[in-house]
């Protein structure tokens, strides 16, 4: 439980980092799979490109924390 606890809590300043160091980032969230709509009265934004950019980061992340342990 410990080590859980520790493992989730470098996450997370991991994350929070991330968030902090994101909007420096010019090409995330304008990925060329990003579906962005703006018409008068309607704005809408799905970020699918990024999605599965972020996930497979994540991923490697975790299948190499995996294999260290």
């Amino acid at each position: 439980m410990g080590r859980a606890l520790v493992v989730l809590g470098i996450v997370l300043v991991l994350l929070g980092l991330l968030l902090q160091v994101a909007p420096q980032i010019p090409w995330l969230g304008r990925l060329p799979g990003d579906i962005r709509v703006e018409r008068p009265g309607l704005r809408f934004y799905a970020p699918l490109a990024t999605s599965l950019l972020l996930s497979l980061v994540v991923t490697l992340v975790l299948a190499l924390l995996a294999r260290l342990r």
